[in-house]
């Protein structure tokens, strides 16, 4: 399998670490949907990262469901099996994947629509929904212990993680770590796991 997109973007990231946690061989390829658009577009005409090219020729998009498929190739899942604990798993996904889309936003708005066109109201309801989503997030880490290794960690982490990693890059000072204690906590113990340290957010 060859994994497309460059591991800048929270979601081809999380997608190669998920492939190592499920042990599942892939080569990465480092191709930017900005810098080289052309040579990502004869991979896949959509031009969307992560994009998988499974052995069969076949390409899959969108990180949750490179995940899914990679879980039913490798025969096992990182989620819980019992209802409430995918359910709290589910609900740490959803929230991470919020938060992280708004950074996206903020970032893209900032860095690439000029500062004459950007709208003010725009800007302010992005960084509140961000704010509401790290919030809540913050709190549902603080229910999960951190994992003794890299064997331990599931979806819900691994994609926390993921995402908080990207947005002190993106976007530092924006979202403070001494407000989300169990967050930046959390994810400065995965960062030091093997799969984490091999697939830099870089």
């Amino acid at each position: 399998m060859r994994l497309i997109g460059m591991l800048d973007s929270p979601y081809v990231r999380r997608v190669a670490i998920a492939l190592r946690l499920l042990d599942l061989p892939f080569t990465h390829e480092s191709v930017s949907v900005f810098r080289t658009f052309d040579q990502f577009r004869a991979i896949n005409p959509v031009v969307k990262a992560p994009s998988l090219v499974c052995d069969n020729g076949v390409v899959l998009m969108d990180s949750t469901l490179i995940i899914d498929y990679a879980e039913t190739l490798a025969g096992r899942s990182l989620m819980p099996a019992g209802l409430a604990d995918r359910q709290h798993a589910l609900r740490t996904i959803g929230l991470a994947l919020a938060a992280c889309e708004k950074v996206v936003q903020n970032v893209y708005e900032h860095n690439l629509r000029p500062e004459a066109k950007q709208h003010e109201p725009w800007l302010e309801r992005i960084d509140g929904q961000r704010a509401a989503a790290f919030e809540l997030l913050e709190q549902e880490i603080a229910r999960m212990p951190v994992p003794a290794d890299a064997r331990a960690l599931d979806q819900a982490g691994l994609t926390a993680a993921v995402v908080w990693t990207f947005t002190q890059a993106m976007l530092p000072g924006k979202v403070d770590p001494a407000r989300h204690p169990a967050l930046a906590a959390f994810t400065s113990a995965v960062e030091r796991f093997a799969p984490f340290q091999d697939l830099p957010h870089a």
